[in-house]
């Protein structure tokens, strides 16, 4: 029988830096909950807004794939591999840590913010020399359906990391449902809603909630308003 974990979006951490405003799904930085700390090789989603003109200096990273999915607005990304790139709505980042890196991340328009899904994944394999990813994506192919934007293979659609993970996003219409098929026996999805409303398996869901399911082989998902959402598919013990 499958098994499930709710997340509303009022019960996840919030950091207020001022220049930031973090929501964080899982223990992060200064927020601490022993019953949120990680969904199976989940480690962060963190729904982060930047103020226009600022951003997150250069830190570092070792071991972990990151992926970051642009929102709104368009943030500036330089790392010590010599990437220089813009990501916005629309596309979607990945980079292998790996044995370390070091990266900053600006908002340089001077008018608007930037809004942001940071999401950490722990890698299948330590110690890989680190790598940047990066893809513009055909909104068209969410519509009503959902697109595969992150996966395990080089070879598949989306960017790829050193996990058995996939990502797909959706971008449905009112009363329009799908069944989702976990794609590796032993993962589980982490769903989570961006606008709007949907159920799973008869729960509802509404912006920013998240709906964690397991022991199952699919699920379905029904949109009750217009509604977009990420689904994010990873190994429960890794």
């Amino acid at each position: 029988m499958a098994q499930t974990i709710l997340h509303k979006a009022e019960t996840r951490g919030h950091a207020n830096h001022g220049w930031l405003s973090s929501y964080q799904s899982f223990s992060f930085a200064n927020y601490y909950n022993p019953d949120r700390m990680q969904f199976g090789a989940l480690r962060v989603l963190n729904d982060d807004t930047v103020d226009a003109g600022m951003g997150f200096g250069k830190h570092p990273h070792d071991n972990m794939e990151i992926i970051s999915i642009p929102l709104e607005g368009d943030l500036e990304h330089k790392d010590s591999m010599n990437n220089v790139a813009v990501i916005k709505n629309g596309d979607i980042q990945a980079m292998s840590a790996g044995t370390g890196i070091y990266h900053s991340e600006y908002n340089n328009d001077r008018a608007s913010q930037v809004k942001f899904l940071q999401i950490w994944i722990y890698p299948n394999k330590r110690n890989v020399e680190p790598r940047y990813d990066q893809l513009t994506l055909n909104l068209a192919d969410r519509h009503n359906k959902l697109q595969q934007v992150l996966s395990p293979n080089p070879d598949d659609a989306g960017v790829w990391i050193h996990q058995d993970a996939w990502f797909h996003l959706g971008k449905f219409d009112k009363g329009i449902d799908t069944e989702y098929a976990i794609k590796k026996q032993g993962n589980g999805v982490y769903i989570f809603v961006l606008s709007g409303e949907v159920e799973i398996n008869g729960q509802l869901l509404n912006t920013r909630d998240a709906l964690g399911i397991w022991d199952t082989d699919r699920f379905k998902i029904t949109a009750l308003t217009d509604a977009e959402f990420l689904l994010i598919d990873v190994p429960m013990v890794f």
